[in-house]
């Protein structure tokens, strides 16, 4: 059975972490899979979007192998730890968005691989958590650096130091996620979402990522330079000819096509 499958369909590209009878949790079998699947849909000219999520209906990722980790010594985990921290960093910089559709547990290193994604979409029976502490160990794959930039120092200081779960509706109250449906309509609100996406310019999509990611820590003034030079780098290109001419002759601009 393969770990990870691959759909494409109008230019959406679901990745599917397959492993249900585990809960979808991640060993380096599968992260390696994971970011061999991701990078070629980001080198895919016939994906716009990607929608990331987990086999079942029970977990988007349960989170690490723990079975897998028990034996490991330092070593192992400074591995272990690095190669998941490249699987995030392949999703957080990847130049089309990526949307997690996240349909039940994301737990550890599966809520890490929601954090890295663009864009979030929870099911109803969503739940939240970074449980490692329980453990004696600690989030590894970006817990502490991207909770806090999406929730706040405190309430970031609260879950990873506590451990809790954190249900689909407090998620969205606390804007860890950026949409909270019934779980039947989770993967029609994801397509919605990628199609409204699918529309505008994709160079003018993964620059305004690249602003925003390359914005996060810095000052206003150096954010604003990033900003404006890629925001003059756009014009004169023939996505932005498309974009102003069709806004001027009122019609629906052919940016993929």
């Amino acid at each position: 059975m393969p770990l990870i499958l691959k759909e494409i369909n109008k230019q959406i590209a679901w990745v599917t972490i397959n492993r249900p009878e585990v809960l979808n949790a991640m060993n380096e079998s599968v992260l390696t899979e994971l970011v061999s699947s991701i990078q070629s849909c980001i080198d895919d000219t016939s994906v716009g979007v990607i929608i990331l999520t987990g086999a079942g209906d029970k977990a988007f990722v349960a989170g690490a192998d723990i079975k897998n980790m028990q034996s490991m010594e330092p070593g192992d985990a400074l591995e272990f730890g690095k190669t998941g921290q490249q699987m995030t960093l392949t999703i957080e910089n990847s130049p089309k968005p990526v949307i997690a559709a996240v349909n039940g547990f994301a737990l550890g290193g599966g809520c890490e691989i929601s954090l890295a994604c663009h864009i979030r979409v929870a099911s109803e029976t969503a739940t939240f958590g970074q449980p490692e502490v329980q453990l004696g160990i600690l989030p590894g794959w970006g817990g502490t650096q991207r909770l806090p930039r999406l929730v706040g120092t405190g309430i970031a200081n609260e879950i990873i130091t506590t451990g809790r779960m954190v249900s689909a509706s407090e998620a969205k109250e606390i804007g860890l996620v950026n949409h909270v449906v019934p779980a039947e309509l989770l993967n029609e609100k994801c397509e919605k979402i990628a199609n409204q996406i699918l529309k505008n310019g994709p160079n003018a999509i993964a620059k305004s990522l690249e602003c925003i990611r390359e914005g996060v820590g810095r000052s206003t003034k150096e954010g604003l330079i990033i900003e404006v030079e890629n925001f003059s780098k756009l014009f004169g290109t023939d996505e932005s000819r498309e974009g102003l001419t069709a806004f001027i002759e009122k019609r629906s601009p052919n940016f993929r096509n």
